[in-house]
């Protein structure tokens, strides 16, 4: 069953386990480098690899992976835990580095103005199985209970700091002022900024556009350009800003357990969110023209 996924070529590689081969056997080395994942009598590290990624990629059910792997619906939940256990361990999601980026040093609508940006913030929702009792809180503002993540990303696609797991009716700027996020790791480097929307309110390191004047890409056109310094500032931060909704609908493209009623408790829901930000940055670093992200 392995081998008539992984052989078979890269389109048909991708639509079964949302991955170039590349991309595949290079997270099974960092996996066995790092002592993460261990061979056992009853499946291979590539087994348990692939079994993880096909669950995320498709929501696949465990009795139905029981039948792939000829396992037991048991063995394939164990070997799942084991292989999320492992890959939050890696050190994947890091802070970016102090340069500018090159997608704004190259363009001469970025630059210099938007010199000092590293990436732009926001949340998305993701749905999310709750108990009943607490239903009300998790309820997001499109209908469904989801639970609100807040990301953070670079303009090469990289996540540089996830946050999941907040209640769906939660508002993006009261997790950025929760201790939470500011002790728990989201660290601005010095003398840097990220692009966040105007639900960011005013933040220390993020900058948000102008209210009052048009600021959505869809507001503005050749007929209606920028009318004003405000205008124009909002036009190139929304055309930056929009890089995190782009890796969001990466993401929600390539693992479709993000958009599909879960079945698993409430913080490995939270853990599933962070295993995918993982893995896609563990892509985008080994093949970053992967076919997902085109």
């Amino acid at each position: 069953y392995m081998n008539s996924l992984l052989c078979r070529g890269d389109i048909h590689c991708i639509d079964q386990i949302r991955m170039r081969p590349v991309a595949f056997y290079e997270l099974c080395n960092i996996l066995t480098r790092y002592n993460l994942v261990r061979q056992s009598r009853n499946m291979s590290i590539k087994e348990q690899v692939l079994l993880f990624v096909q669950c995320l990629g498709h929501n696949v059910r465990f009795r139905v992976l029981a039948g792939s792997f000829h396992r037991s619906s048991e063995t394939c939940h164990r070997y799942f835990r084991i292989v999320l256990k492992a890959v939050l361990k890696q050190i994947v999601v890091r802070s970016p580095d102090d340069s500018t980026p090159p997608e704004i040093m190259n363009s001469r609508r970025f630059y210099p103005y938007f010199k000092d940006c590293v990436g732009a913030i926001d949340g998305t929702h993701v749905r999310a199985s709750i108990p009943l009792e607490i239903q009300g809180r998790f309820h997001g503002r499109k209908g469904g209970t989801t639970q609100n993540v807040l990301a953070a990303i670079t303009f090469d696609l990289k996540f540089t700091y996830v946050l999941a797991g907040w209640e769906g009716s939660a508002h993006d700027s009261r997790i950025l002022n929760s201790p939470l996020s500011r002790s728990g790791g989201f660290k601005i480097p010095e003398g840097k900024i990220y692009l966040g929307d105007a639900g960011c309110g005013v933040q220390p390191g993020i900058i948000s556009p102008y209210r009052g004047v048009r600021y959505h890409l869809n507001e503005f056109s050749k007929e209606r350009p920028p009318e004003n310094e405000k205008e124009l500032f909002n036009l190139r931060h929304s055309s930056l800003q929009t890089t995190i909704e782009r890796g969001f609908g990466i993401l929600k493209k390539r693992f479709c357990v993000l958009d599909a009623e879960p079945f698993w408790s409430f913080a490995t829901q939270v853990d599933v969110v962070l295993a995918c930000c993982v893995i896609h940055n563990h892509i985008m670093g080994v093949d970053p023209n992967d076919p997902v992200v085109q």
